[in-house]
């Protein structure tokens, strides 16, 4: 996750596409099918939490048809788009691992459907009432892209915030596997407060890894509609993906209100405004 540059005004003056969330379940109707009183439990435990049925088919498939026009180009978001795996040499035609820096800006109201809904909800469960939306995006990684995504920590990415409770939720458009590229966490890793020594990819990359932790790391395999939460100081990474299908992750993240609130008042936007003038840009935001 970069540290972006000034924050103009008119950054969500971009052409937007809608959708209908008409008919989709109330988070609350939602809530009812949950076992979310041992949510928050886990979370603490463990660092991470997984949901097995954030989406159902029919929201999965309005969902997918989004993606799928964001990946590619029947909604244009190449001024927030790049690619997360540049850190290795280009293995197929699309981007090793495509990220889309808030597709909220191009489809409206995005921010209205049931993952930041039920992601906010999950989020107030494990981390309290004050919890807010901060940002969200899309990473895919396409088939036979082989890519893995380095083992790190999230809030390495961060500004030094005073209050470091965050989530970001990650929603399988599709049954992720270890083949291509399912999430792995390392369990009880967030309960240190200090961050593990992280260091370049390789030379020259701003893309971040710590050392000697893959042995600390579990999978945690998702059928489509399903989610996880992680804590911004747990361990994790994605493997690359060796099968011939894409695998899509949609993600949403969450912090205190006060503290988005203190990310923006320090130009720091998630690039809201745009991916120019990023040291890297295939190495400067939140990983896997």
């Amino acid at each position: 996750m970069h540290r972006s540059g000034n924050i103009s005004e008119g950054s969500e003056n971009f052409a937007k596409s809608s959708v209908d969330w008409s008919g989709v379940r109330d988070v609350d109707e939602w809530l009812k099918t949950q076992p979310h009183e041992e949510w928050k439990k886990q979370f603490e435990e463990n660092g991470y939490l997984v949901v097995d049925s954030m989406l159902n088919e029919s929201e999965l498939n309005i969902y997918r048809e989004l993606y799928d026009r964001l990946l590619h180009g029947g909604i244009d978001a190449s001024s927030h788009r790049h690619d997360l795996g540049n850190h290795e040499a280009q293995k197929t035609s699309m981007e090793n691992i495509c990220q889309i820096m808030w597709p909220s800006l191009f489809v409206s109201p995005l921010d209205q459907g049931p993952v930041h809904k039920r992601g906010l909800a999950v989020a107030r469960i494990i981390l309290g009432d004050d919890m807010s939306f901060d940002f969200d995006m899309l990473i895919a990684k396409p088939g036979l892209s082989d890519t893995p995504t380095p083992v790190h920590q999230d809030q390495s990415y961060w500004l030094d915030m005073p209050d470091k409770r965050a989530t970001s939720c990650w929603v399988a458009m599709d049954e992720t596997t270890l083949d291509n590229g399912c999430m792995w966490f390392g369990s009880g890793s967030h309960k240190s407060e200090v961050i593990r020594a992280h260091r370049p990819v390789k030379p020259g990359v701003h893309v971040l890894t710590c050392d000697g932790c893959e042995d600390e790391l579990t999978p945690a395999p998702l059928k489509p509609g399903g989610a996880t939460f992680h804590h911004g100081r747990t361990l994790h990474y994605s493997r690359g993906n060796t099968t011939d299908k894409c695998r899509r992750g949609f993600v949403v993240n969450f912090r205190p209100l006060a503290m988005v609130e203190y990310e923006r008042a320090n130009k720091f936007d998630h690039g809201k405004t745009g991916l120019d003038g990023i040291i890297d840009k295939g190495a400067t935001h939140q990983k896997a």
